[in-house]
């Protein structure tokens, strides 16, 4: 899951607050979508309308909230740079990076806003060692996974690759090694760059340095296409989503012509008149809140429970999806901009193995990997501590926000091989404290990611039916 990360709207995406947006929007009358007369359509249908669109366009809005706050609003706190100029973090993610939930703090993040009406965008990617893993993402404004570049799709040789719009009918220039074709007219090239320890940051700089992007027309030296028109990008905040919600959907989908498993829903959010009955109204808020509660029961239970781990494979492409909304919205909520399973497999877990939740405040937990039972991966692995709430990263007395595999060197291991993780809130004592994985006052969130899974046993692959099982966290007596 990418790093998301904003400050202003961290927790408004997150489901209560988007039932009341979509809510108080239909009964404002201020959604824009609608061409239908509201007599015509029962409570039960609006109802199961605002449910259905609850749904279909959580992921849409979330992503929206993020390139405003990335590559639009210089004053909004997580600016990164404007579309189409990348910004490399020469740092990880922590508790102060709030507007992606469930943030990454494995790899320096590198992000870049593209906008694709004028032309293609080509992104160069120079050499990296081969024993530094390295991916770049690329994720649209539907939040479909379209392509990566990288370790595990591309290799770690240098390359010239070009992203373009849904409309681009162009030809591919000679030294294009690959074409990635965005569904959306804007579009997030998203950067991961091994760190192997605090002191190799000067090393990943270097790296992130060779990361170009630039226009077709500057890679060919050729002369620029008109720009495309400016855009009045409205504003997005946690107050304004309550009022505007399909107002910001509308705005999106302009960018985003439907496939074709997005008509239908596309149709239906349009039959959603004006002009509300009493009953429609109150059925709107209902179908909000069972479009909801459909999205936390997926997360729930639409994945393998493992020793009390939710491992499932939840983000892709359009064919991954392939009309599965509901599964799109729990990747979205879950943890947006997530890699797809090949890529990194995201188990996680707020509870034990017999379902009582993770809670710092009433107990400390241990994590025990098995001598010869680490995470199979090609990559590295790591296990990330988050609050149990906001799903953001927990300031904490020694700034450790994750233990990963290569920090396994500065680490304890037990007589018999294996390594134990110690999660809670206070320090375990200093002989442990290289395995303290400091927890919240709370309840807690933890995600296992592994980097480039093995796809041959043991491996996590096929997520929820591979050979290699996480174990249980465990309560301490």
């Amino acid at each position: 899951m990418v790093k998301r990360t904003m400050r202003t709207t961290k927790s408004t995406f997150i489901s209560s607050v988007l039932i009341g947006a979509i809510a108080v929007t239909i009964l404002t009358g201020s959604a824009t979508l609608s061409t239908v007369c509201a007599a015509d359509i029962t409570p039960a249908e609006t109802k199961a309308l605002a449910e259905e669109g609850f749904i279909y366009s959580l992921p849409i809005v979330m992503n929206y909230a993020v390139m405003y706050e990335y590559a639009v609003d210089k004053n909004s706190g997580q600016y990164k740079a404007p579309f189409n100029q990348i910004n490399n973090e020469a740092r990880v993610f922590t508790y102060k990076d709030t507007a992606i939930i469930t943030p990454n703090s494995d790899t320096p993040y590198s992000l870049c806003w593209m906008d694709l009406r004028a032309e293609p965008i080509v992104l160069s990617v120079p050499a990296v060692q081969k024993e530094r893993y390295y991916s770049v993402m690329l994720c649209d404004g539907n939040t479909f996974n379209y392509g990566y570049i990288g370790s595990r799709a591309t290799g770690n040789d240098p390359g010239d690759y070009m992203v373009v719009g849904p409309d681009w009918k162009g030809e591919t220039p000679a030294g294009i090694k690959k074409v990635f074709r965005s569904s959306t007219q804007f579009s997030l090239a998203a950067y991961r760059t091994q760190l192997f320890n605090p002191e190799d940051m000067p090393n990943v700089v270097k790296i992130q340095a060779g990361y170009k992007v630039q226009p077709l027309s500057a890679y060919l030296k050729q002369p620029a296409p008109p720009a495309a028109p400016a855009i009045n990008f409205p504003n997005i905040n946690k107050e304004l989503v309550k009022t505007k919600f399909f107002e910001y959907l509308d705005f999106a989908l302009q960018f985003a012509p439907p496939g074709p498993e997005e008509k239908e829903i596309r149709a239906k959010l349009a039959s959603i008149g004006k002009n509300l009955s009493s009953e429609q109204k109150a059925a709107v808020g209902l179908g909000m809140k069972d479009g909801d509660a459909k999205i936390e029961q997926y997360l729930v239970a639409g994945q393998k429970n493992i020793n009390g781990w939710k491992v499932g494979s939840l983000f892709g492409d359009r064919d991954f999806y392939h009309g599965d909304w509901l599964k799109r919205a729990a990747a979205a909520k879950g943890g947006i901009y997530g890699n797809d399973a090949v890529e990194a497999t995201y188990p996680m877990t707020k509870r034990l193995a017999d379902g009582e939740p993770l809670d710092g405040s009433k107990h400390n937990y241990t994590l025990t990997f098995a001598a010869g039972q680490f995470p199979p991966v090609n990559a590295f692995w790591s296990v990330t501590m988050y609050d149990g709430k906001t799903q953001l990263l927990i300031k904490n007395p020694i700034t450790r926000y994750l233990i990963n595999s290569p920090m396994m060197p500065n680490m304890k291991k037990n007589a018999d091989g294996s390594l134990t993780l110690y999660i809670q809130k206070d320090s375990p004592g200093a002989d442990k404290e290289s395995n303290w994985l400091p927890a919240p006052n709370d309840l807690i969130y933890l995600v296992l990611r592994l980097y480039w899974p093995k796809e041959t046993p043991p491996s996590i692959l096929p997520p929820g039916e591979g050979t290699w099982k996480p174990p249980a966290v465990v309560k301490v007596k």
